[in-house]
């Protein structure tokens, strides 16, 4: 039991950061309201995230071993984003993100998965 409590705190995003990404793009969609997010749904939005994250790495990786490589690139992202049904985000993330910035989430993305012992 204590090894699961261990790895959530390990893959749990930060409750700060998803709550101002959250309310931002509350604040865009509906700028004459001020939406209040609760307890209980900023926890479904990091935990959807996280699913999202493990999803995408997951999916990144099995490209990376059908290539027989072991390093996921910035590419292999964007092209699990299309096909995991989401083709509507490439576009969005390659104008806002550029090559290197990409890359270093790759990075971090990866180095989590190393850490927590899932790939």
């Amino acid at each position: 039991m204590e090894t699961d409590e261990m790895v959530s705190e390990m893959e749990e995003l930060p409750k700060t950061i998803v709550h101002r990404v959250v309310k931002d793009k509350l604040n865009e969609c509906s700028p004459d309201t001020d939406i209040t997010v609760n307890k209980d749904s900023l926890l479904a939005f990091i935990e959807s995230a996280r699913i999202f994250i493990h999803y995408l790495s997951a999916t990144a990786n099995d490209i990376c071993k059908e290539s027989k490589r072991q390093t996921i690139n910035a590419d292999e992202v964007l092209k699990e984003i299309e096909e995991i049904d989401f083709p509507e985000f490439v576009g969005p993330l390659k104008a806002s993100l550029d090559g290197q910035e990409l890359a270093f989430y790759v990075f971090i993305f990866e180095k989590l998965i190393l850490r927590t012992g899932r790939r």
